[in-house]
Parts: C-alpha cells; sequence; structure tokens
C-alpha cells in the first residue's frame, strides 16, 4: 500500500511570503531587519530553531515569548492573505478520492498547522498530521515523516513525500521516502536536487508514478 505524505507551508499552501512578512514585523522592534539570507536559512525550519538563528543576530525574548509575537502577526496574515497552490490541493483532493492514505509533515506548532489547515478548509483531506512541536527533532530530521507513516500504518518505504524545500527533502530522503520536490520558485531547482524527483506543478497521477 502507498501513502502519500505533503509538506504544508508552500507546497500546499502559498505562506512562505506571509511568513517572512510575520518575522519582518514581529522582529522591527527589537531592531532586526530580515534579509532573504535570512529567509533561505529558516524556510522550513521549526520555529524553536528559527527562533534560535534570529537570537544570534538580535537579543530577543524568549521562544515562548516570541512565538506570541510572531504568531500574533502571522495569523492576522493568514486570515486575510492566504492562499493555496491549486495543483497541489486537487492532487490531494483527488488521491483522497482514491481512498489513498494521505498525511501531513508540518514544521509549524500544531496552533499554526491547524489555523493553516482550517482557514483552506482542508483539515477534512489528510488521515494524519504532524506537526513541528510534536516531535523532539524536527526538519532535517526523519522524525515527523517517520512518525506520520506509523500512524498511518505503512512502511516508510512505501511513502512517498512531497516537499518544496532544502530542509523537507532532506528529512524525507533520511526517512527512506521516495521524495517529490516541487520548485515553487523558479531557478532554485539545483537547491532540491536531492529529491528523487523536481517538478513544477503536481498531479495525483504525477505523484503516484514517483
Amino acid at each position: 500500500m502507498t501513502a502519500v505524505i505533503f509538506d504544508c507551508d508552500g507546497t500546499l499552501v502559498d505562506s512562505e511570503p506571509l511568513a517572512r512578512t510575520a518575522w519582518e514585523r514581529a522582529l522591527a522592534p527589537h531592531g532586526y531587519a530580515v534579509t532573504d539570507a535570512d529567509a533561505e536559512a529558516t524556510v522550513g525550519l521549526p520555529f524553536p530553531r528559527t527562533h534560535a538563528y534570529y537570537l544570534e543576530r538580535v537579543d530577543l525574548p524568549d521562544v515562548d515569548v516570541m512565538w506570541t509575537e510572531f504568531s500574533g502577526q502571522l495569523f492576522t496574515l493568514l486570515d486575510s492573505d492566504l492562499v493555496v497552490f491549486e495543483d497541489a490541493v486537487a492532487a490531494a483532493r483527488e488521491l483522497r478520492r482514491r481512498r489513498i492514505p494521505l498525511g501531513v509533515a508540518s514544521s509549524s506548532p500544531r496552533e499554526r498547522l491547524h489555523r493553516t489547515l482550517a482557514r483552506v478548509e482542508l483539515l477534512d483531506a489528510f488521515d494524519v498530521t504532524v506537526a513541528g512541536d510534536e516531535v523532539e527533532h524536527g526538519k532535517p530530521a526523519p522524525d515527523m515523516f517517520l512518525l506520520v507513516a506509523e500512524r498511518l500504518g505503512v512502511a516508510p518505504a512505501d511513502c512517498i513525500a512531497v516537499e518544496d524545500s532544502p530542509t523537507g527533502v532532506q528529512a524525507a530522503v533520511a526517512a527512506g521516502m521516495r521524495t517529490i520536490a516541487v520548485c515553487r520558485v523558479p531557478g532554485t531547482e539545483e537547491a532540491l536536487a536531492a529529491a528523487h524527483v523536481v517538478v513544477d506543478s503536481l498531479s495525483a497521477d504525477g505523484i503516484l508514478a514517483t
């Protein structure tokens, strides 16, 4: 039996630009301006690791306080500006129709993941979801993908992972899964080359053929 495990941010929904804006707004009062290099270095990382990254560059409150500051900005943006990647959502819906076991492995904390999936009416699309604050080691460690596979009742080797970031690809490959990288930013394909396949759009048939 084959199962498919999707990343969320950047794969199912176009939330990475919103996350950058939220970080810009949350860090500005602390005197730090987010750069393109910062955004690239932190894409796909769990929140505590992103907090630690910025903590090396500017004095910040502890991770729980910073989450409150960041999430307040982010959730406002999610509620007003979040859009889905139509190809990914259509693929997930079609896989669901075909009764393929589906999961989500997201670096986002549960609060953010739930809000995101609810906002775009995808809570019913997946059998299992695992958030970044529900595993000891987040991406690029394989723990999250392995836990989703376990909860789906499928061997990792029988799973196809769908990711959009180098960090996520590294995690999925380490979990022993066939890995598809969807390139949402043209010109960045090389950064995703560790995946088994790099594509510029998703479909149910294309995923299952990997």
